[in-house]
């Protein structure tokens, strides 16, 4: 039985985001690359069964320790920022 899948401890670089999909963790590492900020990719995704949601297709963005602090910010960034064009999409939807 599955116990959650966790994200790998490797030396000198922090997990700052886990995702069920390849694509959302592929767009987070393209926005730190234009803040100059490096990352990598780690997916534990089966893809001999083609598998894309639960625990069996985490997907993981690491970046070097030094610059956790800086991704942990711009990542929350930017997680706000499409929560509120989220609301805004949501507010016209509703006033039509």
């Amino acid at each position: 039985m599955l116990r959650g899948s966790k994200p790998n401890e490797i030396n000198n670089w922090v997990c700052v985001l886990e995702k069920g999909t390849e694509y959302e963790v592929q767009l987070a590492k393209s926005y730190l690359a234009s803040l100059k900020i490096p990352s990598n990719i780690l997916s534990k995704r089966d893809s001999s069964y083609s598998l894309n949601i639960g625990e069996m297709s985490m997907v993981y963005l690491y970046v070097p320790a030094d610059f956790e602090k800086k991704a942990r910010k711009a990542l929350a960034a930017l997680n706000e920022e499409q929560q509120d064009d989220n609301e805004s999409t949501d507010d016209q939807t509703t006033d039509n």
